[in-house]
């Protein structure tokens, strides 16, 4: 953070009464600074471990140069709410709570970042990132014959923004589909009445526009009768599973993986096409660190013959390093040098994987944006899609 002299009480207050209180249990022993993906980066100064210090002395935001302040708001944005943080804190602080408190208070001002300003009025206009129309949300499907979700089906399936509408990422949502097919599960997709989860506006603190979705969500589900929810995105899944209930849902959410794994117990399907690679399994922040979900996505992948799954020594599971994507970095063009995809991805590279997989799209679109960048060959899956070759669906 930059050196700010002002203290404002008033400030203080404010970030409290926005949710921040998370800033009195720290006593500053610098452990998150060690932890913080940006450290790794190296080139990269965000010393998060002051800033519940300076939440405490109502010294954020207080800066009357308009170019200091400035430069202050954009190391605001650089947390990525992954979490690491939080599990490795001595007192456990939940440094997400301090920075959507703070968020929010710079988007109530009108001080959020220009790309994360256009995000959220697109998300406002239209119920999803990418600006499409929200009708459009099940197009992806328009070859699978597959219907909308109907109190008969036990799920109702929601793609996810990135899946219903990138080119790319849609084979994630196809893949999935297919594979739910073959198993015989009862499904349908959820109606285009239903918009984003709203998970990244909470988070880069453009609160209002985040009620207001989640209220529009809650009652096209229920008017829907869905009890069971399936997502691709472990951003639907832990928005679904934490942050809904709060504000009157009652469906229970459950991420693709978690239902393979259990379709695969059952023997209800059965790879058989090997896949003699080695692979890296990326931990998603919000499927891992924050839902403790780890060992299903390996089972299953493990389940594929002839693939052969690797590990980091250090950066695996509870200490996988973030692919930069989560509260609004998505949307961030941050400088190529400056990315923590990169990191991320070295580590990958020293274990000799080939494939690098994972089970979110955030992480997919983030990893191959950085492939490309650093001219590697590395593929980059999502578990659906390996599952679905390796069961030989077209």
């Amino acid at each position: 953070m930059s050196n700010i002299e002002t203290i404002l009480p008033e400030i203080r207050e404010l970030i409290i009464e926005a949710g921040g209180k998370e800033a009195f249990k720290c006593y500053e022993c610098g452990m998150c600074m060690s932890l913080c993906p940006w450290f790794l980066v190296g080139n990269v100064q965000f010393p998060c471990y002051r800033i519940p210090q300076n939440v405490r002395l109502g010294a954020v935001m207080t800066s009357e140069e308009k170019e200091e302040l400035n430069k202050e708001i954009e190391e605001l944005f650089r947390c990525v709410a992954c979490d690491n943080c939080k599990v490795f804190c001595p007192r456990h602080v939940d440094m997400g709570d301090i920075m959507r408190a703070i968020r929010r208070i710079l988007a109530e001002s009108d001080s959020l970042p220009k790309e994360l300003k256009e995000v959220a009025s697109i998300f406002y206009n239209v119920g999803n990132p990418q600006g499409a129309p929200p009708e459009k949300r099940n197009d992806w499907a328009m070859e699978l014959n597959l219907p909308i979700f109907q109190p008969k089906f036990e799920y109702a399936y929601f793609a996810c923004c990135l899946p219903s509408y990138d080119e790319r990422l849609k084979n994630v949502a196809i893949a999935t589909a297919k594979i739910l097919q073959s198993a015989s599960v009862s499904f349908g997709l959820v109606p285009p009445a239903v918009w984003c989860c709203s998970e990244t506006l909470r988070n880069f603190g453009a609160e209002k526009i985040f009620q207001e979705l989640v209220q529009k969500n809650i009652t096209a589900l229920n008017q829907a009768g869905v009890n069971k929810i399936l997502v691709s995105s472990p951003h639907c899944y832990t928005t679904f599973k934490n942050e809904y209930p709060e504000l009157g849902a009652n469906f229970a959410p459950i991420h693709t993986v978690v239902l393979f794994f259990k379709l695969f117990q059952e023997k209800r399907i059965v790879p058989k096409k090997p896949l003699p690679k080695k692979v890296f399994y990326h931990d998603p922040c919000t499927l891992g660190r924050q839902n403790g979900i780890y060992d299903e996505p390996r089972a299953v992948l493990s389940s594929i013959p002839e693939i052969k799954l690797v590990e980091h020594p250090f950066f695996s599971r509870a200490a996988s390093v973030c692919c930069g994507g989560g509260a609004g970095g998505l949307w961030q063009d941050w400088p190529k040098d400056e990315r923590i995809t990169q990191v991320r991805i070295k580590q990958v590279l020293e274990t000799g994987a080939e494939i690098l997989a994972t089970a979110c799209p955030y992480c997919i679109l983030m990893f191959e944006d950085s492939v490309k960048t650093m001219n590697l060959d590395l593929q980059v899956k999502d578990v659906s899609e390996l599952l679905a070759e390796a069961c030989d669906l077209p």
